[in-house]
């Protein structure tokens, strides 16, 4: 049987909190997005992100040397597989919202690309990542 080197991640949050005197929200919004300092961060592990794979190598401990294998969408980061969909659904949706309308050779262009993306949005969104296969 093969041998994958698998990498996986999650995201960590890690936060900080001061105190910035600003004439609005904003402003003190932005002074915090500004501040580099960082040496009095937290952690907080309870809430970090889901894991997913970010690399998949043929080979033991293949890891960037072995050759790599395309990572199957299913196991991407939920929040980017949305994001990247985000963008196909736009496009799909414009479609039919143009103002002279679909004729019948382009609504049948159309409808399988557009439930084929719904599909991948609804799967996306419904299947969580401990009840993957």
């Amino acid at each position: 049987m093969p041998i994958y080197t698998v990498e996986t991640t999650y995201h960590l949050p890690v936060y900080r909190r001061r105190n910035y005197e600003a004439a609005t929200p904003e402003e003190a919004c932005g002074l915090a997005l500004d501040d580099e300092g960082w040496g009095d961060a937290e952690e907080d592990v309870d809430t970090s992100g889901e894991t997913y794979v970010t690399g998949i190598w043929k080979g033991r401990n293949a890891a960037l040397s072995g050759e790599e294998i395309a990572v199957p969408e299913d196991f991407g980061e939920t929040v980017q597989r949305k994001a990247d969909l985000f963008e196909a659904l736009v496009a799909i949706v414009r479609e039919p919202a143009r103002p002279m309308g679909l004729s019948q050779y382009q609504f049948e262009h159309w409808l399988p690309r557009a439930l084929s993306v719904l599909a991948k949005a609804d799967a996306i969104s419904s299947i969580p990542v401990s009840d993957r296969p």
